[in-house]
């Protein structure tokens, strides 16, 4: 059996934690470190980090199955980096930073070069890994800064019941990893990568507004919920927010119609239970009103669909959806989209719906 090796980014030394580290080791945990791990604010005793070197050191020679190293910086201890085998080939990593060396990169560099090394084949050293990840729980935002900076990309969100984490009211951990064969960070399309794991992303809607040649609204009402809307339906990953909205329609109505100019951009706030996200209503333009005797609705989904008059769409639809059509409908009955007379100016961009009657 090998030694366990040194590591360095020629910064940031790991090596293996020796007899003479476990009283600094034992000072420097703290209660930031007990509140993140669940522990008792004194819980790291002396002898208990006396207790936790020798099982890393067992662990090492029976089979690598956990492997700790002491992070030194500037000569001195400065944390601890850890990885477990979870499955085959698949490490989990953990770490933390001592009290007086937090904020210094210190840790982005000794998860980075420990997540080098387990995904290194044996051959070379390494531990020959294909995968390692990182729990994380969602508002513990300097831990999610050390995990992307140190290359994980951010995979999901994992719920687990209380009194089954870390800490006894743990409710979800983000998954964050990075596996052999993703590219470097050195490199464009892994540095891209993984800026677009953890970069915001909102939900996007995409509606098309339908009229007869009355001025009437084509309305759906919906199986999964009391009140109409318009016909659309939530643009999938990658697609266009107007092909999105085409084929809605077909899919919904058994419709084939063209999607027009954007009419409206409405954000819809965080509502029961659901994300915010980004409304798109498109121009569906003018039809004869036989319209709706061409239309399969597709069960599942619709109950009806039918042309209603701004006053059925007030009675049928709630109030942010009669907004935000009465705004669309009024954009595609304007005749210039650049004009900026105030009594035709279009009205482009609201949230909610669009502004209530006592703004």
């Amino acid at each position: 059996m090998t030694d366990q090796p040194t590591l360095t980014d020629g910064v940031v030394t790991l090596r293996p934690f020796r007899d003479e580290d476990v009283a600094g080791a034992a000072a420097g945990h703290d209660e930031v470190i007990a509140h993140w791990f669940g522990w008792e604010p004194d819980a790291v005793t002396p002898e208990r980090m006396r207790e936790a070197i020798a099982d890393w050191r067992s662990s090492w020679a029976d089979g690598r199955t956990q492997v700790a190293f002491a992070i030194e910086a500037d000569g001195v201890v400065a944390g601890s980096v850890d990885i477990r085998l979870r499955d085959a080939g698949v490490g989990e990593v953990a770490w933390a930073l001592y009290r007086g060396h937090r904020g210094k990169g210190i840790a982005t560099r000794a998860v980075r070069t420990l997540v080098d090394w387990a995904l290194t084949d044996t051959r070379r050293g390494g531990l020959g890994y294909w995968r390692v990840e990182a729990k994380v729980e969602p508002d513990n935002d300097a831990s999610l800064r050390v995990a992307t900076r140190s290359g994980l990309r951010r995979e999901g969100v994992r719920r687990v019941e209380p009194g089954t984490g870390d800490r006894p009211d743990t409710t979800s951990y983000v998954i964050l990893a990075r596996l052999a064969s993703d590219p470097p960070l050195s490199e464009p399309e892994g540095f891209r990568a993984l800026l677009n794991s953890f970069l915001p992303r909102k939900r996007a809607i995409s509606q098309l507004l339908v009229r007869d040649l009355e001025g009437r609204v084509l309305i759906c009402e919906l199986t999964y919920k009391r009140d109409w809307d318009l016909p659309g339906g939530v643009v999938e990953v990658g697609e266009s927010p107007r092909l999105a909205a085409g084929r809605e329609i077909e899919e919904e109505l058994a419709l084939h119609i063209r999607p027009g100019d954007l009419l409206l951009t409405d954000w819809l706030p965080p509502w029961s239970g659901w994300d915010d996200a980004v409304c798109l209503v498109f121009d569906g333009g003018e039809h004869d009103a036989r319209l709706v005797h061409t239309i399969v609705e597709q069960t599942r989904e619709i109950r009806r669909a039918e042309f209603a008059t701004p006053q059925q769409v007030r009675e049928r639809c709630a109030d942010f959806t009669a907004r935000r059509i009465e705004t669309a409908l009024r954009n595609a009955t304007l005749g210039d989209p650049l004009s900026t007379t105030p009594d035709d100016a279009r009205t482009t961009y609201v949230e909610g719906g669009g502004p209530t009657t006592d703004e």
